[in-house]
């Protein structure tokens, strides 16, 4: 088996779905691309056993084969190498390979193609089209309120339900929530998902610049995402995603409007100066005043900043993990939002004031005790 390809293009291809890859796989081969060549298209495949990613290039080649090339070793020589055609030199027998170009020969040990796990296909499933743009914008506003505890798997990914007149995308941790919901991708029929983190890390990573069509398909045990000359599949999280319709109050009369940037340049300031194992901050709101406040007791460190404000409602005081409200305002690209609040042992709500006509997003924060509340 031999081909011809551009040495920048075969690198830009495979940068794309090299995420995929972990240093210490479960199975050895998975630290290998399987490179398969048919009627003169390359299709690489990268694998976890959880994701594969698949992409497709043209190349020159007289034959078909397959082949299981070193990953790592791949990519530092196609990386120092000035663009240029490569030949590639697959010997089947002993599984060699070879790589030729205008001033050098390289070679590395391949190894069999059919020991590399088979890619499930989706069968029998449901399909979606969305936009790459719209996509990018609901993974990074959910992406970042996922957990990281396994022991809870349902909330290690993003929540997505399909519906006949929208899409919500819903992330938890327990200590806080985002729901983003759009009204411009719908489906035929209601249905839902759970994608796990890696897999949406690596989808927001490798999605085009510019704005391109993503083909969705899923059933109930793998998601299925198409773009330009890329593929992802997933294996989605086989759990009961928490009822978070219940969690998100109803009634939060007290409002805040504020600058988002001057919110989030004072927590940033303010939490350095809160205890490091909580990151508690105290918000307090009197009349048209904004004064946020914290301290550490062990260091004797404390810091307040006071900022004018509008604000609907009583005057209140509550408690927050500063290092979740900086993530949230971070996050939020409207330049003012609305902090919607109901009283100090209830959640708070963060809310964009400008946004999309086709978007609704929320996020919400849990409070903690203030200890003139114990």
């Amino acid at each position: 088996m031999k081909f011809i390809v551009s040495s920048s293009y075969l690198l830009k291809q495979l940068s794309a779905i090299k995420g995929v890859i972990t240093t210490n796989p479960v199975v050895p081969i998975l630290e290998n691309f399987l490179f398969e060549i048919t009627d003169g298209t390359l299709k690489v495949t990268a694998s976890d056993l959880q994701t594969s990613m698949i992409t497709e290039i043209e190349v020159e080649a007289k034959e078909n084969g397959s082949i299981a090339v070193p990953a790592k070793i791949l990519l530092e020589t196609l990386s120092n190498l000035p663009e240029q055609p490569v030949t590639i030199s697959v010997d089947e027998d002993t599984y060699s390979i070879e790589i030729s170009s205008d001033n050098g020969r390289y070679k590395l040990s391949g190894e069999n193609a059919t020991d590399f796990p088979k890619v499930p296909e989706v069968t029998n499933g449901f399909s979606v089209n969305i936009s790459s743009d719209v996509l990018a914008t609901a993974i990074n506003n959910t992406f970042f309120a996922t957990s990281n505890d396994e022991l809870r798997p349902a909330m290690t990914g993003v929540y997505i339900k399909l519906d006949e007149t929208n899409t919500t995308f819903v992330a938890t941790d327990g200590h806080r929530l985002v729901r983003y919901r759009r009204v411009d991708v719908a489906a035929d029929v209601t249905n839902s998902m759970i994608i796990p983190r890696k897999a949406l890390n690596l989808l927001k990573t490798t999605l085009p610049g510019e704005n391109t069509n993503v083909s969705v398909e899923f059933n109930v045990s793998n998601a299925y995402f198409k773009f330009d000359h890329v593929k992802m599949i997933c294996r989605l999280i086989d759990e009961r995603f928490p009822d978070y319709d219940n969690v998100i109050p109803a009634e939060n009369n007290n409002i805040m409007t504020i600058d988002r940037l001057e919110f989030l340049s004072s927590m940033k300031r303010i939490a350095i100066y809160a205890n490091k194992t909580t990151h508690q901050v105290r918000i307090k709101i009197t009349g048209s005043e904004l004064m946020i406040s914290a301290e550490d007791l062990d260091f004797s460190n404390e810091a307040n900043e006071r900022l004018s404000c509008e604000h609907d409602g009583e005057d209140i005081e509550i408690g927050f993990n500063a290092q979740f409200l900086i993530q949230m305002l971070s996050n939020l690209e409207s330049k003012k939002i609305s902090f919607k609040l109901q009283a100090a042992n209830k959640a708070g709500l963060l809310v964009p004031v400008d946004k999309d006509e086709n978007e609704d997003l929320l996020m919400l924060v849990m409070p903690v005790m203030l200890n003139n509340y114990v």
